[in-house]
């Protein structure tokens, strides 16, 4: 049992995807196919830019993405085999759902890529700058979470954003209320509570006018059935009829990413194996960490292809 997963927000970086689009023609056709879909050299910021560029939202999205897509194109010439080869199951954090599904088949390269800058877009304007905020709480369990965030909500809203992992949650929403939720965290000795540097409160009710403008545009949009299952962010189950998969998109933006319990459905299917395909090697550190006796590995660059095969 084998599960493809790609990363989300946070894990850009410059130079991403450079040295796979100089090796791999599959590789610099995404990236080629991305940059003409939203008519911006998005490339020149993720190998030349700042990394303040890379980190705005409007471009760090489809930039993941497009990284994402050319480790799998690459993946699967160098095997030789197609997703239903190579994968019982494929996923995404956050943003990475989108990969997922455009790997899947679910929805273009072109597509996605649109999607996603206009993702990125509408996400970053949904709040003012200094209104929302999100923060990390390290040593927790999800029902200590719960029980200061609703302490917290007295000075507004606070969600659970994303669950990541045992022990791992990041919350998100109104700036006075995250900064309430920190101090109930540390006055409850809460391994480390800060703040996390974003432009946006993402994954909270905050996001709702985000919320409108995806679910008009993911409406408007065909589905197609995934060539393998997709386990979504939202429901921690997986999924393969399309009206599904479409809503599920649609929630997740004011919606938590519910990632732990997506490795304990992992565990649960008897999986042996997790490949992340994209830019860092978050997800396969949680899964290690979270299911037992699982062979992990994470493609990012050329020598990673060259040490696997």
């Amino acid at each position: 049992m084998n599960f493809i997963v790609f990363p989300g927000q946070g894990s850009q970086k410059i130079g991403m995807g450079k040295k796979l689009s100089e090796n791999f023609p599959e590789a610099k056709e995404v990236f080629d196919e991305v940059n003409d879909a939203l008519n911006l050299n998005l490339t020149k910021i993720m190998w030349e830019g700042s990394d303040s560029e890379i980190s705005l939202t409007t471009n760090a999205q489809p930039a993941l993405m497009a990284c994402g897509v050319a480790a799998y194109r690459v993946l699967s010439k160098l095997e030789n085999k197609n997703l239903k080869q190579l994968a019982d199951f494929t996923c995404g954090h956050s943003l990475g759902e989108y990969t997922a599904m455009t790997v899947a088949k679910v929805f273009s390269l072109k597509e996605c890529a649109i999607l996603l800058r206009l993702r990125g877009e509408a996400m970053q304007q949904a709040v003012p700058v200094g209104k929302g905020a999100m923060a990390a709480l390290i040593g927790i369990s999800i029902n200590q979470t719960i029980e200061i965030i609703e302490k917290a909500q007295i000075h507004g809203i606070c969600d659970i954003g994303n669950d990541n992992a045992d022990g791992q949650v990041v919350i998100s929403g109104d700036v006075e209320a995250v900064e309430n939720a920190i101090e109930i965290a540390k006055n409850n000795s809460v391994k480390r509570a800060i703040l996390l540097p974003v432009s946006a409160p993402f994954h909270c009710r905050l996001m709702e006018p985000a919320r409108v403008i995806m679910e008009k545009a993911l409406n408007n949009l065909e589905f197609n059935e995934p060539l393998v299952p997709i386990v979504s962010n939202i429901t921690a189950l997986s999924h393969t009829d399309p009206s599904i998969l479409r809503k599920n998109l649609i929630d997740q933006v004011t919606g938590t990413v519910r990632w732990r319990e997506t490795m304990e459905f992992a565990k649960n299917q008897g999986v042996k194996k997790i490949t992340e395909l994209g830019s860092g090697k978050v997800l396969t550190g949680i899964a290690k960490r979270m299911v037992k006796d699982i062979s992990s590995v994470s493609f990012e660059n050329p020598d990673d292809f060259d040490a696997y095969l």
